[in-house]
This record gives structure tokens, sequence and C-alpha cells, in this order.
């Protein structure tokens, strides 16, 4: 772009500041996976805390489960939050500024996390509203907080290692999915050891009892959990509000160079005058092309110049979130088997039994995955990575519904959990990351955090599409698919994914901002990536030779 401060930027040496960034905008991601991926176990003691009642006309397995419909909009109200959340922020950060909105995200993440563990009564009815409010204010921050951080660490960061530090952001997914799993264990540990003669249901119905005893204190378990999961988001909020605006945000899209020179200063290991705009920088051709390109949002230009990267962030996010999130928040049925039945235990083991599956999963093979990515996504490449991940993801869960014939966990063994593992691991050594990636490094930064925006939020419709259609495919025939049939169906979602990598996603590694939101010389002519382009590319040398 001839700009000194972009330049600058795309060679500064790792510092501290780049850290600094990833804790800072990681803990968005964190706070994000943290109440998203608690629901699980917090549902379990919520079955037992309000549905106590013994049910002779349904398998013991099935007693004190919370209504399938109850659990579906539980979890569709925060994803339906976090879509409109990314698409308001992403184009609010593009309009005002990633600084100015980004400390409004956190304070909603805060406050629904708080308000997620308080109701106006312990009526059943009125703990669930209160429960569906507080969740979509915590996914509308959540959902805020995905373009605003992408863009943010991408921004920031350096051109040689931009993918491992906006992976390093992402990652913090994963410690967020652990801690949620740790804290629920602990308070369930600590509420267990307080709660004195605590009966299991087996004991009650031996004693002719209706309902199962609930201690009335244990109502405070889910609330302690959901609660905590505002501090590593509150601890933040000053640094936020500390942070300058991106360079590229002030020096492309508010036009002051000398601003963004001034906050690049601050950050940076280099003097004002090193990084300043002259006369002769500002008046080089690409300089004057960039500031005097001014089509707009969604017109025949920009569609032209960046429909396609758009269409592909979105289907490649859409058919990754079907697929990640119904695993991840159903993954306690496929561990099933080895956990105690539901009437041989109080609330409290069985929630922390849940927990703990969680905990192992997230140890062993979504924490690595991650790890992964951050370490190969700048030699590997962005495309690459994510079409081996929707490959293998599709293979293990294809071999997956070939074992699993009954239902979940019913002919699990150690080969079974170690391919259910394994698609955790490519999952995010794989799209789960990079599609998180890509969106921040293919647009313009006037339309960065927008298109990146759209991209997410086209993705939590499609973990709506998965989690509430697995919910209820995921039963058993005549009522649903049944649980390999719908396995099936999400490994063919997976090859899907790889296809639309493959053939319409870009590569961005190893290449400025500027140089990705450049149009190529095929750009408007092949839609798809690489053999029609291939093809093109030798007829146009041969034509020329000739």
């Amino acid at each position: 772009m001839g700009l000194k401060v972009l330049s600058a930027l795309d060679v500064a040496k790792t510092q501290y500041y780049h850290f600094k960034a990833i804790i800072i905008a990681g803990m968005g991601l964190f706070t994000d996976s943290y109440d998203l991926f608690c629901i699980p176990p917090i549902m379990t003691l919520i079955g037992r805390i309000y549905y106590p009642k013994f049910d002779k006309d349904v398998l013991e397995t099935k007693w004190f489960e919370v209504p399938a419909v109850i659990t579906s909009t539980m979890i569709g109200v925060a994803l339906m939050g976090a879509v409109i959340g990314q698409i308001v922020f992403g184009r609010l950060g593009d309009r005002v500024g990633r600084r100015h909105v980004y400390g409004v995200s956190l304070v909603m993440m805060v406050l629904g996390s708080i308000g997620c563990g308080f109701s106006l009564t312990t009526l059943t009815p009125l703990v669930f509203v209160s429960l569906g409010f507080f969740r979509f204010l915590l996914g509308m921050g959540i959902g805020g907080d995905y373009p605003l951080s992408a863009t943010i660490m991408s921004e920031f960061a350096n051109k040689r290692t931009r993918g491992a530090f906006i992976a390093g952001v992402f990652s913090m997914q994963g410690f967020g999915i652990l801690l949620s799993s740790l804290v629920t264990m602990t308070v369930c540990t600590i509420f267990k050891a307080v709660v004195d003669n605590l009966p299991t249901p087996s004991t009650e119905v031996l004693a002719s009892e209706t309902f199962a005893h609930v201690p009335p204190v244990s109502d405070l378990a889910w609330r302690i959990i959901l609660m905590i999961g505002a501090i590593p988001a509150s601890m933040t909020y000053y640094w936020r509000m500390k942070m300058p605006e991106t360079a590229r945000f002030t020096a492309l899209v508010e036009k002051n160079t000398l601003q963004a020179a001034k906050d690049m200063e601050k950050v940076m290991n280099v003097s004002l005058s090193q990084i300043r705009e002259d006369v002769d920088t500002m008046n080089t051709p690409n300089t004057r092309a960039a500031f005097s390109n001014t089509y707009r949002f969604f017109s025949r230009e920009f569609l032209r110049r960046h429909g396609r990267d758009l269409v592909a962030a979105s289907t490649n996010w859409f058919l990754l979130d079907i697929v990640f999130y119904s695993l991840n928040l159903f993954q306690h049925h496929a561990f099933k088997h080895l956990m105690k039945k539901k009437n041989e235990i109080n609330l409290f083991d069985d929630a922390l039994q849940v927990a703990k599956f969680q905990a192992i999963v997230a140890a062993s093979a979504t924490i690595p995955g991650y790890f992964a990515t951050v370490y190969l996504i700048d030699y590997v490449g962005r495309v690459k990575i994510q079409a081996m991940g929707f490959f293998f993801m599709a293979i293990s869960l294809f071999m997956i519904a070939g074992v699993n014939k009954g239902n979940w966990g019913s002919d699990a063994t150690v080969g079974f959990m170690i391919l259910y593992g394994l698609t955790f691991f490519f999952s995010n050594f794989g799209p789960n990351t990079t599609t998180f990636i890509v969106p921040a490094e293919l647009f313009p930064a006037r339309f960065r955090a927008t298109c990146h925006g759209i991209s997410g939020a086209v993705g939590k419709v499609g973990a709506i599409i998965g989690t509430v259609g697995f919910l209820w495919a995921s039963r058993d025939p005549p009522t649903g698919l049944g649980v390999s049939h719908t396995l099936t169906v999400m490994g063919g979602v997976c090859v899907l994914g790889f296809f639309v990598t493959y053939f319409f996603t870009r590569e961005t590694m190893g290449r400025s901002l500027e140089e990705n939101e450049n149009v190529d010389e095929l750009t408007g002519v092949c839609f798809v990536r690489f053999w029609p382009n291939k093809l093109w590319a030798k007829r146009t040398q041969q034509t020329t030779v000739n």
C-alpha cells in the first residue's frame, strides 16, 4: 500500500504487545466457550432440580431430563443472540471503529453471565424465561466479540505469523471449555460435601416416594457456575479500553495516517519518525488508489471483487458449525455406557460425571487440535488445513456411524472413543479455527469486521440448525433418524465442506492484508478457485505467446 506504518506492522518482530493482544482479544472467546459449553451439565442439574418426579412410564435412564423443546430453546436463544451480535457489532466495528464498540460487547457478556444466575422466582416457567432472556443477551455479546477480536488481531499482527496469532486468540475457546468443566466439577464436589445424607433416587423409589429429594441449596449450584463465567471477561475490560485503535482502521478508513503512526508508536518499539508518512509515500499510485477506492458495501463492484470470498467463508462456517456444535453440546451422550445411571447417583454426581467427560475430551483432543493449528498454520496454509480437517472429520464420523448401530454409546469401544476424539481434534486442527481466521484476512479494512460478522452469523445459523436438528433427528425411529444415520448425515456435511474449501476458498498465508484484498486477474471470470482458473491462465498464456 505504500504506507510506512502498515509496512512496519507487516514486518514487525514478535513483541510483547502481540501476546498482550492475544490475551485481551482471546478472553472474549474464552468466555464464549465457557458459557456455551457449560450448558450440558447445567441442564443436568436443572433437570434434577425442576423435574424431580419419578415417571414410571419411561425408562429410569430418562428420568429427570429437561424436555427437549426447552433444552433446544436454551441453546437456540444464545446462538440466535450471537447471530444478531455478529452482524450488528461487525457493522459498527467498520463504521465507528473496532475499539469503540469492543468494550460494549464485553459488558454485554458480563451482564449476561451474571444475569443467567438470577431469576425472579423459583417457579419453573419463570426460571427458564429469565435464563433464556439473559442467554440471549449473553449471545449478543459473544457474537459481537467474534468479528471484533478477529479483526483487531489480524490488523495488529505481522504477515509472517498472523495466522498463528489469530489462531492463538481462537484457541482460548479450548481453555474456556476445559475451565467450564473444571468449575462445574469443583462446585458440585463442594455442594456434595456440604449437603448431608443426600439420597439417591433408587433408595427413594424403594421408600415409595413420588419425587426425588432436592436440597434447597442445590438451586444455587448451577447459578454459581454460570456467574463465574463473568469473571475472566470482566478482568480484561480495563485493558480493552486502553488499547489504541488499529492502525489500518485509522489510516485506511478514517484516513488519518498521522494518528495511526502515533498509536503504533505506543505499542511498537519504533520511533514516530520511522513510521510517519512523507509526501513521497503518500503520492505513490498504490496509496492514491487505496484512498480513492470508494465502492459501497454489497455494490456490484464489491460483489465482483469479494463476492466469491464472502460466499465461501460463510458456507464453510455454516457447514462446520452444523457438525461442531452438535458434537460438542451432546458429547456426553457418547459416553453414557461409562456413566452411572441417573437412578443410582445423586444430582451433583450426575452433573459431575457429565463435566468430567467434557474435560477429558477438551484436554485430550480439543486443545491439542488448537495447538497444532497455532504451530502449523503459517507453514501449511489455511486452505490445506481446513480441507484436511473436513476430510478427516468426515472419515471419523462415517466410521463412528458404522460402529454405533444402536443408541449413543451402545456399541462403544476404545476404538469408538478414539474416533470420537479424532473428530474433535481435526475440527480444531481444521475448519473450526480456519473459518475464524480467513474472513479476517480477505476483505478491505472498511468492510473487514462486517464481512467477518456475516460469515460468523451464517455459521451460527448452521449451529442452530445442527444442535436443534441433532437433538430431534438422533432420536430412535420412528420419531427420528437414529444416531447412526444422523452421524452419517453429519459426515456428508463435512464432505461438502471439503469440496467448498478446495474449489472456492482462497489462500491468505504469507501476504499482507492489503495484498489479500487485491483483485486477481481471474476475479469475476472464474468463480471456482482451482482447475478452471488454471485452464484460463494457460489459455491466456498461449494466446500471448502466439
